[in-house]
């Protein structure tokens, strides 16, 4: 069975040239500090955020005493996934802000989101990663995630997921929908990749990462698992 099983990759490479790192984040950097034809060994000082580039958060981003990377389990990181393509909405309008009635509409196109599922909105912003035009982007409006909590689609250990910077609309200073979806142990996937080869359902994602001691989340390799082919 697990031979069967596809991998695939929804992570961003970080590259200082080319990543897009949240406003007020510190810049991202890598330094080469030992080489092989000095040290006998390449190794390099990584700097930046615990939310740079490609990334998960854990609950206490949002929430206060709310659970931290180290508090974390790994069911908190391995999830049944859904991919909602609102690709056309977004590039009509990057403020786009995902609603119930989308929501309900892909429910009836594919059948119904499952519980603590990772709800991922493929906005087609990866394509602008690494440009300026990066910073503005669509989210969820805080009735569709309302919805998804109340419905228990995102149950206690669910989350939210977007190939944009956040699950908010970035005209949104308050952060309304990081706070909902932060509520609970449920995790946030944010500056996802690749959103072309993750099935609308049926596969789950699995979050990597550094498990800093009360860390807010991580960099990460986060990977789609897909189901074997029938």
């Amino acid at each position: 069975m697990l031979e069967r099983l596809k991998l695939v990759s929804l992570s961003h490479v970080n590259d200082p040239a080319l990543i897009s790192v949240y406003p007020g984040d510190p810049p991202f950097a890598l330094e080469t500090v030992a080489t092989l034809e000095k040290h006998g060994y390449y190794l390099r000082a990584v700097r930046g955020s615990e939310h740079t580039g490609t990334h998960w958060g854990a609950p206490g981003h949002f929430t206060a005493g709310g659970l931290l990377a180290d508090e974390l389990e790994p069911a908190d990181l391995f999830r049944p996934a859904v991919r909602v393509d609102v690709r056309a909405a977004c590039a009509a309008d990057p403020g786009h802000a995902v609603t119930v009635a989308e929501l309900q509409a892909w429910e009836e196109q594919h059948g119904r989101i499952p519980d603590e599922s990772v709800v991922i909105i493929w906005t087609g912003w990866a394509k602008l990663f690494g440009s300026e035009a990066f910073g503005r982007h669509p989210g969820f409006a805080p009735e569709a995630v309302r919805w998804l909590v109340e419905t228990g689609r995102l149950g206690e250990r669910g989350g939210t997921g977007t190939d944009a910077f956040s699950p908010d609309v970035s005209t949104d200073t308050e952060f309304t929908v990081s706070k909902l979806v932060y509520r609970r142990r449920r995790i946030s996937l944010e500056v996802l990749a690749h959103l072309a080869e993750l099935p609308a359902t049926g596969a789950w994602v699995l979050c990597g990462g550094q498990i800093n001691r009360a860390g807010s989340g991580s960099p990460a390799l986060i990977y789609g698992v897909l189901p074997p082919a029938t």
